[in-house]
């Protein structure tokens, strides 16, 4: 407050909202479809003849690969965000001037990491409570014709 006055509260507001909101949409939009593909495409069987800790599994593997997409589409307004905290008086476009286009994609890779891991675990976390207190999940998507065939269920 003394340094930068009522402002300096605010000034990574928006870029706040650019990192969080497109974090956000990514969590839920990626992880569903990933969810979908993962049960169409690479599990074996139908949702509903998988095991909790089948699904479970699953579930985790969504959400890391929604995580990834998360990390990627919100880190450089990360990159502003971390480094207009350090910078005493500056706003988020001197921030982004002074980091470059390039500049604000260093750091990803651990980032990715980080962001993949904790989204696969909140994934997960909320789908084991819902399996623990057998509270409804939306339905599977169907097994491919193919997958049909091939273990006799067509």
């Amino acid at each position: 407050m003394a340094e930068e006055g009522i402002g300096g509260f605010y000034k990574g507001l928006v870029p706040l909202w650019l990192r969080q909101i497109p974090y956000t949409m990514m969590k839920f939009a990626c992880f569903e479809r990933t969810l979908e593909l993962l049960y169409k495409y690479v599990v074996p069987k139908p949702r509903q003849d998988c095991t909790k800790g089948e699904q479970l599994v699953v579930t985790f593997a969504a959400g890391y690969i929604a995580g990834v997409f998360c990390a990627i589409v919100s880190h450089p307004a990360d990159s502003v965000v971390s480094k207009l905290n350090q910078e005493k008086g500056a706003s988020a476009i001197d921030v982004l001037k002074k980091m470059g286009l390039l500049g604000v994609w260093k750091g990803l890779g651990p980032r990715i990491v980080m962001i993949g891991t904790l989204t696969a675990a909140q994934w997960f976390i909320y789908d084991a409570v819902k399996v623990w207190l057998r509270m409804p999940r939306p339905p599977p998507p169907e097994m491919p014709e193919s997958l049909k065939k091939k273990h006799g269920l067509a």
